[in-house]
C-alpha cells in the first residue's frame, strides 16, 4: 500500500483505522454479536454443562487437598528422596488414620452436643420468653409487652404447623434425600483416586496443556499457569489455616467463659471463616441466641470473646498466613462478594475470590500482550510493565526455590 503524508490521509484512515475509541467500540460489537450468537445455540451446551456439574465437585475437592498435599510431598520427594508414589501412599494412609480417629471419639462428642441442644432448646426458649416479659413489665412498656406475646404465640403457631409438615413432607423428599446422600458418597470415593493420580502426575499437567500451544505461546501459557497455581494454593492454604486457628480459639474461648456447646460453635466459626470478611460475625449469631438463652452476663462474655478472637486474627493470623497474596483490593473484595453472593448464594461467596483471582491473571496477560504489539502505548510504559513482570517472576523463582 502506497504511503501518503500525515496531511493527506483519508477520512476512513483517520476515523477507522487509527482512531483507538473505533477500534474499542468495534470489538465491544463484536463481543456482544459473539455472546447474542452463543446464546441462540445455548441448548448445544447444556450436555457440557451437566458433564460439568456431574465431574467438578469431586474434581474441586480433590484440587483443595492437592494444595493442602502437595508441598509436603514435594519436601519429601527433594529433601529426603522418599519415592513420589511412597510418600503419596504415606500420607494417604496418615489421613485415613486420622479420619478413622475422627470418627470413633470426635462424631459421638459433637453428636452428643448436638443433642443435648436440640433437647434443651424448647427449656432456652421459654427461659427467654420469661426474661423478656420480666424486662417488660413495667406498665410503660405494656405496649411492646403486648407485641412480644403476639410475636410469640404466631412464632409457636408457626413452629406447630411446620411440625405437622415435616412427615409428610419428609415421605416426599425421601427420594431426593437419598439421591444427595448417593452423590456425597460418590463424591468421597472419587476424589482420592483424583488426587492420587493429580499428586502423582504433579508436573505432567502442566506439560500436557503447554504442548498444544504454538511455540511463541509456550513460554507465556506456562507462566500463567503457574502463577494461577501459585495463586490459588497461597489462597486455599491460607484460608484453611486460618479457618482452623479461629475454630480452635473460639472453642478455647468459650470453654474459658463456660459457653455451652463450645466445640460445635468453634467448628461452625471455623466452617464460616470461609466466608472472606463476614464469616465470624455470622458464627457469632448462634453463640449470642445460646448465650441469650442462658444469662445476659453471657452475652457479654461472647462479645469479648468475639473482640478478642477479631483482633488475634486479624492482626496476628491473617496477616502472617494470608497477607495480600490475592492482591486485590479491600473495595474489590466486598464488591466480588456481594455480585458472587446474589448470583450463587454461599457457594458463590466461597469460591467468588479466587475465581476473580484467575479471571484477573488471564486478562492482565492478555492486556500486557496487548500493549506490547499495539502502538497505542509509549516505550515509557512498555519498560514500567516489563520491569514489574521481571521483579514478579524473579519473586516468583525466589520462593519456589524456597
Amino acid at each position: 500500500m502506497k504511503e501518503t503524508p500525515e496531511g493527506k490521509k483519508s477520512w476512513f484512515y483517520k476515523w477507522f483505522l487509527n482512531n483507538q475509541l473505533t477500534v474499542i467500540l468495534i470489538n465491544i460489537f463484536l463481543l456482544f454479536l459473539i455472546i447474542f450468537l452463543f446464546s441462540k445455540i445455548s441448548f448445544v451446551f447444556s450436555p457440557l454443562s451437566q458433564i460439568l456439574g456431574i465431574t467438578m465437585p469431586p474434581v474441586i475437592l480433590a484440587l483443595v487437598l492437592y494444595y493442602l498435599i502437595n508441598p509436603l510431598i514435594n519436601v519429601l520427594e527433594s529433601k529426603f528422596h522418599v519415592n513420589r508414589i511412597i510418600s503419596i501412599t504415606f500420607v494417604f494412609i496418615i489421613i485415613l488414620a486420622l479420619l478413622i480417629w475422627g470418627v470413633m471419639s470426635l462424631i459421638p462428642f459433637v453428636q452428643s452436643q448436638i443433642d443435648s441442644l436440640v433437647k434443651n432448646w424448647p427449656q432456652y426458649w421459654n427461659s427467654l420468653n420469661k426474661s423478656l416479659q420480666n424486662m417488660f413489665s413495667d406498665p410503660k412498656l405494656h405496649i411492646f409487652k403486648e407485641r412480644l406475646i403476639q410475636t410469640n404465640a404466631s412464632v409457636t403457631k408457626s413452629f406447630e404447623k411446620s411440625m405437622d409438615q415435616i412427615l409428610p413432607q419428609t415421605m416426599n423428599n425421601i427420594s431426593s434425600a437419598v439421591s444427595v446422600l448417593t452423590n456425597v458418597v460418590v463424591i468421597l470415593m472419587t476424589a482420592p483416586f483424583i488426587l492420587f493420580f493429580m499428586l502423582k502426575d504433579d508436573k505432567k499437567f502442566k506439560e500436557s496443556v503447554i504442548k498444544f500451544m504454538p511455540d511463541r505461546l509456550k513460554k507465556s501459557v506456562g507462566d500463567m499457569l503457574s502463577e494461577i497455581s501459585q495463586s490459588l494454593s497461597s489462597y486455599i492454604t491460607g484460608q484453611l489455616t486460618v479457618a482452623f486457628w479461629v475454630a480452635v480459639m473460639f472453642f478455647v474461648g468459650y470453654l474459658i467463659i463456660g459457653q455451652r456447646y463450645a466445640l460445635i460453635l468453634g467448628i461452625v466459626a471455623g466452617i464460616l471463616n470461609l466466608i472472606p470478611y463476614i464469616g465470624s460475625t455470622l458464627a457469632l449469631i448462634p453463640s449470642l441466641v445460646i448465650a441469650a438463652f442462658i444469662a445476659p452476663s453471657m452475652v457479654l462474655k461472647v462479645l469479648i470473646v468475639f473482640v478478642v478472637e477479631q483482633t488475634v486474627e486479624t492482626r496476628v493470623i491473617s496477616p502472617i498466613i494470608v497477607g495480600n497474596k490475592m492482591q486485590m483490593h479491600p473495595v474489590t473484595t466486598i464488591l466480588v462478594l456481594l455480585v458472587s453472593a446474589g448470583m450463587y448464594g454461599l457457594i458463590g461467596m466461597i469460591a467468588g475470590i479466587p475465581i476473580f483471582a484467575i479471571l484477573k491473571i488471564i486478562f492482565t496477560r492478555i492486556f500486557n500482550w496487548f500493549k506490547r504489539n499495539s502502538s497505542w502505548y509509549s516505550e515509557e510504559e512498555l519498560l514500567e510493565d516489563n520491569t514489574e513482570e521481571l521483579e514478579k517472576d524473579t519473586d516468583s523463582s525466589e520462593k519456589i526455590h524456597k
